[in-house]
């Protein structure tokens, strides 16, 4: 049996994992790992900053189901990535990191760029583990590709430099990734028909484990005439060709998918982990079905809970559910949601003066944008204009970052996207404070050629925090920003750009803007108090903006106030 690296067999060991791409940064220590995947078939993306990395192959895994691929060199490299990989770890992201290492015997002594990877690491992976040995290298590597696919997170193998040079006679191993029924026994499943069968105001709370349900989805709702509430992570599953959907709660969401929730009698959970205890129902029972045992009661105490996946489970569910003939609590929570569209449609057509409506710049991207279109947005406000004011279709899918919550996700996870469709439309809605944190990566669209499309929307704040310190009665303090131009910096580079400040000529930029066949920025200067509204104002909330705008006042800033009495705020406290 003929000796090679165990650079060589890793590599070859991804290859059997089904991994295309591998997203990072070169360095001393990884360079054998990289020069074996230079006569692979894993194409080796390379990226500005290895957080970008992190989150671009975590885009890829999770759009894809497919195990992907980053690496960084040792020390300041394999340190960069834990932001991108708490990101695609939170969104169960199939994710392999090769995080090169200085050799064995230097470790323990505090040798330069030395770093404890697996300590850091174990907190955002399902598999960390270092290889010890060049003949264990191929078992590591399979446990690790195993363990990223099938309990959908990251993995992280630490690899020596010693080990990468080492010559070894282990063979690769077989990646197994078995795709199980999963659904609750008969005797859970009669009790969920009972409990829903005797309701009168049933909801359905949809989120992102109803991929793949959505014909089944509605058949129940149908039956049981409920409404149907989407978590933003199921939006792209649920709300199209539904004449059930009804929008989304929490801040994010709107009147109708408040009070369907909020009215119901009988709720019930399909794959859905929202965490804001204060949106669940007072007095409803709560039936609750996951694949994770776990998240059943975590956020708020249920009734029932069963474990199983959601188009498993409601093939079997649904013989067992009654036609329910009274349509009164449906037919109200629809009357809200036709509220709530005409409600989007008037936000939607504020197309004259400056600065610009962020509503109207997201609605000309939903209308020119193609049908298939992917897209992402940064953390705060962009995501929700994007979760609001783009329609899924059923054939588009949308990315934000909703369980890191991070802020500068948009542009990395469009790199990943686009490089995983190379013929579909990625357009990245990005915030000016996010764009900023990893800007050094417009190089990278350019190096890898990459025609995505980054619209920034530059309201000249870390808007997202201002509007939280207002409510919550503050003055808005370091959250001003100073970027008058980021179509300079993307024409520099060599994207093509432009600059918009008044709405109407945005609608032609748009158009020029999508249509251009590479990448392309749009630098869409947007109304900075254009606030976030939740679809139940607090009475604390409206004392604590009162109070904000009484301290603005006394601090001499009396034109803020005013710029906030005139945005939509004023109209919709005041309702």
């Amino acid at each position: 049996m003929s000796e090679r690296s165990v650079a060589a067999l890793i590599v070859e060991q991804l290859e059997k994992a089904g991994v295309h791409h591998c997203y990072g940064i070169v360095g001393d220590t990884l360079n054998d790992i990289t020069d074996a995947m230079s006569r692979s078939t894993v194409d080796w993306v390379h990226v500005r900053h290895e957080e970008v990395a992190g989150f671009a192959a975590g885009a890829e895994a999770l759009m894809t189901d497919r195990l992907t691929a980053c690496a960084g060199s040792c020390g300041p490299g394999g340190l960069h990535f834990i932001n991108g990989l708490f990101e695609s770890h939170r969104n169960r992201a199939p994710v392999i990191l090769l995080a090169s290492q200085i050799s064995r015997e230097l470790l323990g002594n505090d040798f330069p760029q030395e770093v404890d990877f697996l300590s850091i690491y174990r907190n955002c992976s399902v598999f960390c583990e270092q290889i010890l040995t060049a003949d264990q290298a191929p078992a590591v590597i399979r446990r690790a590709c195993q363990a990223a696919l099938t309990q959908r997170g990251v993995a992280v193998v630490v690899i020596p430099v010693d080990i990468s040079k080492a010559k070894t006679e282990a063979v690769t191993q077989t990646i197994w990734h078995p795709h199980p029924q999963l659904l609750p026994n008969p005797d859970e499943l009669d009790i969920i028909a009972a409990l829903l069968n005797q309701g009168k105001r049933i909801t359905l709370y949809a989120g992102a484990g109803c991929e793949g349900a959505h014909d089944a989805l509605v058949t129940l709702a149908e039956k049981l005439n409920a409404p149907i509430v989407n978590t933003s992570r199921g939006k792209d599953f649920v709300e199209y060709n539904n004449p059930f959907s009804v929008g989304m709660t929490g801040i994010f969401g709107c009147e109708a998918g408040f009070e369907a929730i909020k009215q119901c009698d009988v709720l019930l959970l399909l794959g859905a982990d929202f965490a804001w205890s204060q949106f669940y129902p007072d007095n409803a029972t709560i039936i609750q079905i996951d694949q994770e045992a776990t998240h059943l009661g975590r956020r708020h105490p249920i009734a029932f809970g069963a474990v199983g996946r959601i188009t498993d489970t409601l093939a079997a569910l649904l013989p067992r559910i009654h036609q329910h003939s009274d349509d009164r609590f449906l037919h109200t929570i629809l009357h809200l949601r036709e509220k709530s569209v005409h409600r989007r449609l008037k936000e939607e057509q504020r197309a004259t003066g400056q600065p610009i409506h962020p509503q109207y710049l997201v609605s000309l991207l939903n209308r020119y944008a193609e049908q298939d279109a992917l897209f992402t947005a940064d953390g705060g406000s962009a995501m929700v204009w994007l979760l609001r004011h783009i329609d899924s279709l059923g054939t588009r899918r949308t990315l934000t970052s909703l369980l890191h919550g991070t802020m500068a996700n948009a542009m990395p996870q469009a790199i990943g996207l686009q490089v995983a469709f190379p013929q579909r439309q990625v357009i990245a809605l990005c915030g000016d404070g996010g764009l900023s944190m990893l800007l050094g990566d417009l190089f990278t669209l350019m190096q890898e050629a990459l025609p995505i499309k980054l619209v920034v929307i530059n309201n000249g704040s870390l808007n997202f925090v201002e509007l939280e310190q207002k409510i919550e009665g503050l003055l808005d303090h370091y959250t001003k920003l100073k970027n008058d131009n980021f179509a300079k910096v993307a024409g520099a580079i060599g994207l093509y750009s432009q600059k918009v400040i008044e709405a109407e000529t945005l609608e032609q930029a748009v158009i020029r803007f999508l249509a251009h066949p590479g990448p392309a920025l749009l630098d869409v200067h947007t109304h900075p108090n254009e606030l976030v509204m939740p679809p139940e104002v607090s009475l604390k909330q409206l004392t604590d903006t009162a109070l904000y705008a009484a301290k603005a006042v006394f601090h001499g800033r009396l034109s803020d106030v005013a710029q906030l009495v005139g945005s939509e705020i004023s109209q919709k406290l005041g309702k």
